[in-house]
């Protein structure tokens, strides 16, 4: 995995926040949506949360845009990563 500052980087996500990293690449849909929308509802509006993806997760973007997140996502070679924060 590509480091969480050099993933912050690529992102317009605030890098002066508390990060978390959240893996759900061996996760089947619809799990990774719903792990990443419970460790939202469970974390400070502060942190910018990283979520680790095998996949675009693509069904997940309407869900955060809902709840007034902004969020980027970088595709490497063997994995997507998505900065969620709130705005």
């Amino acid at each position: 995995m590509q480091s969480s500052d050099t993933v912050l980087e690529r992102t317009d996500a605030p890098s002066d926040r508390p990060r978390e990293i959240l893996d759900v690449r061996s996760l089947g849909p619809p799990e990774p949506l719903a792990k990443t929308l419970e460790t939202l509802a469970d974390r400070p509006d502060e942190t910018v949360l990283i979520q680790r993806n095998d996949r675009v997760p693509q069904f997940l973007y309407p869900k955060l845009e809902d709840r007034g997140y902004a969020f980027e996502t970088v595709e490497y070679e063997n994995e997507v990563v998505t900065a969620i924060w709130a705005e």
